[in-house]
């Protein structure tokens, strides 16, 4: 009688990497967009290889491990980066000219209300999770109100609540790393019964 045994993908869980590279940026720049310190390199590079392409690299293992949300997610956030420093940095080097408008608003909104649709996915997965989508589509919703308003106060409220929002992102990273690692629930996601 021949045994089957289970095959198992040998791939490493790539949501830490995702989670830890959105949440670090994330971080970073709405220190920024809460008034402590100017737009600069730093928020570029780590939009560019943390934020950007580690991220993507993210959401392709994901792929590989069958996992369409994670994909989605972390493939659509690095290149949400990616773009962001491209809206930034284009018009500098002259290739095109700035967002003009309500465009700027229209992004931002757009973004948020993708974020939000994948919240309903976080629903069956993890109240970590539910947490950082959660936020995370206010952050695009209060963005998108401080640049229609150019409501300096409402940016810099959003700057606040995009650390929170950050945080908890590189929280639920590290959280899956450790409990991974000591095989036991170190720091808590509130896993979902389905």
């Amino acid at each position: 009688m021949t045994t089957i045994a289970p095959v198992k993908d040998g791939i490493a869980n790539p949501a830490p990497l995702g989670l830890c590279a959105f949440g670090m940026t994330t971080v970073l720049l709405n220190i920024h967009n809460a008034g402590y310190f100017e737009n600069s390199s730093m928020i570029l590079g780590m939009g560019i290889f943390y934020g950007g392409l580690a991220q993507v690299i993210a959401g392709i293992i994901e792929a590989k491990k069958n996992n369409t949300f994670g994909l989605t997610a972390f493939t659509s956030y690095g290149f949400f980066w990616l773009s962001l420093v491209a809206l930034w940095t284009l018009p500098k080097l002259g290739w095109t000219t700035a967002p003009a408008g309500n465009a700027v608003v229209a992004y931002l909104a757009m973004w948020g209300l993708f974020t939000f649709l994948l919240f309903f996915g976080t629903l069956r997965l993890n109240r970590a999770l539910q947490f950082v989508f959660g936020s995370l589509t206010i952050l695009f919703a209060l963005l998108a109100i401080g640049d229609a308003t150019e409501n300096k106060s409402i940016t810099h409220f959003a700057g606040y609540e995009g650390i929170i929002c950050g945080a908890s992102a590189i929280y639920t990273g590290i959280a899956q790393v450790l409990n991974e690692v000591y095989g036991k629930t170190v720091l808590p996601i509130g896993p979902v019964n389905s």
